[in-house]
This record gives C-alpha cells, sequence and structure tokens, in this order.
C-alpha cells in the first residue's frame, strides 16, 4: 500500500499544473479542450475524496426511511419504487430532509460551483 502521495494528491497535483502551467499557453479549441481534462480531472479528485462520507450518510439515511438494511443501490432503487407507488411522499417523516442532504452531498462533488448550491452553503 503506497501511503503518499494519494491518488487524489496526485490527480489535484496534474490538474494544478495543468491549469497553471499549460491553460495560459493554449488558446481555442485545445484550451477548450484542455478545460474539459483539468474538469474531469477535478471531479474524480471530488468523487475520491467526498464520496465514502456522502455513501456512508446516504446509506444511514436510507435504512433510518426504510428500516431495514441493504446496499445503497438497492435502498435507493426500493425508495424509488416506494415514491413511484405513491406509499412514501414529501410528507413522510425523513424523507424531504434524506432528499435534500443527498441532493446536496451529490452537488458537492458534480459541481460545488453551481451558483444555487453555493448559496444554499452560504445560507446555513
Amino acid at each position: 500500500m503506497q501511503d503518499e502521495p494519494t491518488p487524489s494528491e496526485l490527480i489535484k497535483a496534474v490538474a494544478d499544473f495543468l491549469r497553471d502551467q499549460i491553460a495560459p499557453q493554449l488558446s481555442g479549441h485545445a484550451a477548450f479542450k484542455l478545460r474539459v481534462g483539468i474538469n474531469a480531472l477535478d471531479l474524480v479528485t471530488r468523487q475520491l475524496t467526498l464520496t465514502q462520507a456522502s455513501d456512508a450518510a446516504e446509506i444511514e439515511g436510507l435504512r433510518a426511511l426504510l428500516n431495514k438494511d441493504g446496499a445503497l443501490l438497492d435502498l435507493n432503487s426500493e425508495l424509488a419504487d416506494l415514491i413511484a407507488r405513491g406509499e412514501m411522499d414529501l410528507s413522510t417523516p425523513g424523507l424531504k430532509d434524506h432528499i435534500w442532504r443527498t441532493t446536496l452531498a451529490k452537488l458537492a462533488v458534480d459541481q460545488p460551483n453551481y451558483a444555487s448550491y453555493r448559496r444554499e452553503l452560504e445560507g446555513k
């Protein structure tokens, strides 16, 4: 097992190098493609650093809502089925909060600079 640097540290270092050293030298379509690549590296870094905790919180919320244990994918599928059948809705205690917390956690990984997400964080 490698201790340091971690995969997320390595990916961040490459993204920072590309952003700071290479991007200023490019223009046009090449610069655009580089930004797309840097954004992908940034996304992978966030996935590596944030998803373990957010998945754990999501599964804890699902277990509480459904009153059962199971894998994240299975519990999410069951929740979706219950909502689709009308057996759970936003009046179900805890459901609205679970969906909101899960959405914010996913935005932290996927779109942390999304304006509405940033406003929500600043409001808390």
